[in-house]
């Protein structure tokens, strides 16, 4: 069932969401050349802890994971996209690097996502996370109410034609709130003026994610991280909005979004 929520609820979801920028903001600073992933997840740890907040990936057991999932936030390089378990690998100059994170504070979530360049950034790898940035903000744009899901979702599969991006649409988008997925898959393409009528107080997570020259994923053998099938690099960017009477609300917004972080 699609629970709508009310401005106080949005609110409190916007607490969390506030949370969950902050923290990509510092895994963003943190991220440098010789720096392990598992510091990341150790340091994000601490950040939740302290907050008082809750990780809504520590025990998360999906059907398409292997077992829970036992760290808080997903760390993805390079080939990797999207659910990258955090484990002993060290940074490198030219990495991508994806982080994923959901929390719930009080009883609510936002879920985000940024993809930066650690060290000398190639501009191939800039293309494909600024391309992600700009589909993430073109299905902002039209997340209002009297559109349609598909319209956000005609919105990003516009972007990445026009980047010449292969869409997979296994994974996208999805209802927010009280738990991390909620009702509405929102796929990262179809078409405009389809799928359900927008309206005030839909909580939504939007997540555009490329790979440079496929739309097939693989698994590792962690049973988690996703890659793409060819091996080619990847980016994804995610926010968690709310619709209103009037424009969306961002709910994660960061300060600065800038994807090259010259570590």
């Amino acid at each position: 069932m699609i629970e709508l929520k009310t401005p106080a609820e949005i609110e409190r979801m916007h607490v969390a969401g506030r949370f969950v920028a902050e923290v990509l903001s510092e895994v963003g600073r943190l991220a440098e050349v010789g720096v392990n992933l598992m510091d990341l997840e150790h340091h994000v740890r601490r950040m939740i802890d302290r907050r008082g907040a809750e990780s809504c990936y520590w025990d998360y057991a999906p059907s398409f994971g292997r077992g829970p999932f036992r760290n808080v936030i997903c760390l993805s390089v390079n080939d990797a996209v999207l659910h990258g378990l955090p484990h002993d690998y060290t940074l490198r100059d030219g990495d991508v690097l994806s982080a994923d994170l959901a929390v719930g504070i009080d009883g609510w979530v936002a879920d985000s996502a940024r993809t930066i360049v650690v060290g000398t950034p190639d501009d191939e790898d800039l293309r494909v996370i600024r391309a992600t940035e700009e589909a993430l903000e073109a299905a902002i744009a039209v997340a209002r109410p009297g559109n349609r899901l598909g319209d956000i979702s005609a919105a990003i599969w516009a972007v990445a034609r026009d980047h010449g991006y292969p869409v997979n649409t296994e994974f996208g988008g999805h209802g927010i709130g009280r738990t991390m997925h909620e009702e509405l898959h929102v796929s990262n393409k179809g078409r405009a003026g389809r799928g359900l009528e927008l309206r005030p107080g839909l909580t939504l997570a939007l997540e555009p994610w490329f790979t440079r020259t496929t739309d097939r994923i693989v698994y590792d053998d962690d049973g988690w991280t996703i890659r793409s099938a060819d091996g080619s690099r990847t980016a994804h960017s995610e926010h968690t909005i709310a619709i209103t009477d009037d424009v969306p609300l961002v709910l994660t917004r960061r300060e600065q979004e800038d994807p090259a972080h010259l570590g």
